[in-house]
């Protein structure tokens, strides 16, 4: 009588060859942590924001439950939205003279943008990784050209 014998290897399986999760991947890993809300309380140019404020706020929160909200009151100045992000960078939107619907906006702004510095797409300098081969030539350094 033959014996069976435990196969020398294991089976493999469609689920064990997934990668780890990266952002965008699987999973989406929002990069704001925290959104403050500055505002004066008398001044005509943060009546918009106090509106916003007042009326939006909760269901702001309820729809990103992964961002802390702050509000601040920030006497005889103008109403600012600050941002504060995960690569420990922060991001500043003036506030002053938006509508609510501008406000909101604005909000939006900061919830999707990942706190990277601003990089310029047009006109980006050349730099060389090497040395040129003649080195550098100045025309103070060359002889005059004998006809």
């Amino acid at each position: 009588m033959a014996s069976k014998v435990a196969p020398a290897t294991r089976p493999l399986y469609r689920a064990a060859l997934s990668t780890k999760p990266s952002n965008g991947h699987v999973a989406f890993i929002p990069q704001i942590r925290k959104l403050v809300f500055e505002f004066c309380e008398k001044w005509p140019s943060s009546q918009n924001t106090r509106t916003y404020i007042r009326d939006h706020l909760e269901d702001l929160a309820r729809a990103n439950p992964h961002v802390e909200i702050v509000v601040k009151q920030r006497n005889q100045r103008e109403p600012i939205a600050r941002g504060f992000y995960l690569n420990d960078r922060d991001k500043v939107i003036p506030l002053n003279g938006e509508e609510v619907t501008g406000v909101q906006k604005k909000v939006q702004l900061l919830l999707d943008a990942s706190g990277a510095k601003i990089k310029p797409l047009k006109r980006r300098t050349v730099e060389s990784s090497t040395e040129a081969a003649r080195g550098i030539w100045s025309g103070l350094h060359a002889e005059p050209f004998k006809i």
